[in-house]
């Protein structure tokens, strides 16, 4: 596989991300919620640099199953999703593709009447967005290419690469 964006570039821009959302954040405190299960590795890491007060919950999406590279029917679980009522919410996920996800657990989280939401996520593939609206922050900017490491997979594989490789296209 070939890398795409090292293990060491990937820890700078975490702490970059953390620093702007500590002084964005300043005097208040957050309720992360992290989409499982590519986001693992990433809110682990950003949430150790946000310097504030911080509540941690999860919610469950999937659009891809099995062996495939193309998204399909997007499925979403919020039995994890605690109280964010007049809270400031940070969503964090690992990849922004076409943007259906994150709009989806948008609207599932505004109508629960949380004080602010914004969104985090470590890759955004540009090119693939469908939706108005692209990620309040994110780490990377990335071409079209199915990519695995750093909690993202291929069939449940690869999550555990300290760096994002792109996927050859023979899998």
């Amino acid at each position: 596989m070939q890398t795409l964006i090292s293990s060491a570039a990937i820890e700078q821009r975490v702490v970059e991300m953390g620093r702007q959302l500590t002084a964005d954040y300043e005097d208040r405190s957050l309720t992360v919620i992290g989409v499982l299960s590519g986001s693992v590795i990433f809110l682990a890491d950003l949430v150790r640099r946000i310097e504030r007060p911080q509540q941690i919950g999860f919610v469950q999406a999937s659009s891809y199953r099995g062996e495939t590279t193309e998204a399909g029917t997007l499925t979403l679980m919020l039995d994890g999703l605690p109280d964010v009522r007049g809270r400031d919410v940070l969503m964090i996920d690992d990849i922004f593709d076409t943007g259906r996800t994150l709009a989806a657990l948008q609207r599932e989280i505004q109508s629960r009447e949380p004080a602010s939401l914004k969104t985090a996520v470590l890759l955004w593939k540009t090119a693939r967005q469908t939706v108005a609206q692209g990620p309040d922050y994110w780490g990377f900017q990335i071409p079209d290419a199915f990519v695995v490491g750093y909690g993202l997979d291929y069939a449940g594989d690869y999550r555990h690469l300290p760096e994002i490789a792109v996927l050859p296209s023979e899998n």
